[in-house]
């Protein structure tokens, strides 16, 4: 199976398997909060992007099986990264100045948006 289809049946599996983290996040939130989450909202962010990103995975496979494996290799690390970067906040707005974190965002976001258009001009 191509890499990218793997990755986004994964990225599907974990967005689904997310949904009992959302609902237990909606329905307990204050159990989270108490426990030191103060923002579980944050795992429905995860979860829908896991999903979206799964989704966008297999089509971009589907529709461009021979793409460059650099561009393969952007638009797989953003599409595994970019949902990650909501888990995190889950534990509060602060994680966001870490200078680390900030660097991961970065990266991941520019590998999106160098990928994703590279495979379209690419595909032209």
């Amino acid at each position: 199976m191509p890499l990218l289809t793997s990755l986004g049946l994964i990225s599907l599996a974990l967005g689904g398997a997310s949904g009992w983290l959302v609902l237990a996040a909606t329905q307990k939130g204050d159990w989270f909060r108490a426990h030191g989450v103060p923002a579980p909202r944050r795992f429905l962010q995860l979860h829908i992007d896991w999903i979206m990103m799964g989704l966008i995975l297999i089509a971009v496979q589907s529709v461009a099986p021979g793409m460059p494996d650099w561009i393969r290799a952007l638009i797989a690390f953003g599409t595994i990264a970019n949902p990650l970067l909501f888990a995190p906040l889950a534990w509060g707005q602060h994680v966001s100045k870490n200078p680390i974190y900030r660097v991961i965002t970065i990266i991941s976001f520019t590998s999106l948006s160098v990928g994703l258009p590279a495979l379209a001009i690419w595909a032209i």
